[in-house]
């Protein structure tokens, strides 16, 4: 065996491969314990609109867990008096109707009148929740809401509607028994990946910079 001190020393190429791949797996699990931590708190108080973002509708227009997991939420918040009315935010995804249809009708099941759901169906990325919900949020006077989805899908969600100009609080979906541990660290890791590749995101404040 060769001592450590007669092998070769690599090259400057490989060194910066191996900082820069250093670099990023520390930013993504550092991004992905932040994405973690956030999703765990409730952070409700009262506001002027309750936002639930859209999941995966199923053939022949059944709701997948997620949806129907975020929109119990929502109705739980609405029953409790946090808000007077709720945005649902979604589009057609792969099968019909709209996921705000679907969850209109499972707010309705839940307690929440059909005239206080308003639906937003031209979204089909979180991005676009923050932007297609922010102009129907102004229409009508609001601009503290409460934004409804998964936990590890929380903090991606809340700097996408902050860049809108929205001051924003989550509530977090419950995922105990419908998601294993292993498809949460999943999602949580994937989450951190999108807010890398969106650095942008990052930095967006609440109005006045809180």
């Amino acid at each position: 065996m060769r001592p450590l001190a007669l092998l070769p020393r690599p090259g400057r190429a490989r060194r910066a491969v191996l900082l820069c791949a250093g670099v990023l797996t520390g930013g993504v699990f550092g991004l992905a314990w932040w994405v973690d931590r956030f999703g765990r708190r409730e952070q409700v108080m009262e506001a002027d609109a309750l936002v639930v973002l859209g999941a995966r509708v199923l053939p022949g227009g059944v709701p997948s867990g997620a949806l129907v997991a975020r929109v119990e939420q929502a109705a739980a918040l609405y029953r409790r008096g946090v808000a007077p009315w709720v945005l649902l935010s979604g589009g057609v995804g792969t099968h019909p109707p709209s996921e705000a249809r679907v969850m209109r009708e499972l707010a309705v099941a839940a307690g929440v009148p059909a005239s206080a759901c308003v639906l937003e169906e031209d979204s089909h990325s979180t991005q676009d929740n923050a932007r297609f919900s922010s102009r129907v949020l102004r229409e009508r006077g609001a601009r503290r809401v409460v934004v409804v989805s998964d936990p590890y899908h929380l903090l991606r969600a809340r700097q996408c509607f902050r860049r809108e100009g929205l001051e924003v609080v989550t509530s977090p979906a419950p995922i105990d028994g419908r998601m294993r541990a292993v498809d949460r660290a999943y999602w949580t890791v994937r989450e951190a990946f999108a807010l890398l590749l969106h650095p942008r995101l990052l930095w967006a404040r609440a109005p006045g910079g809180r």
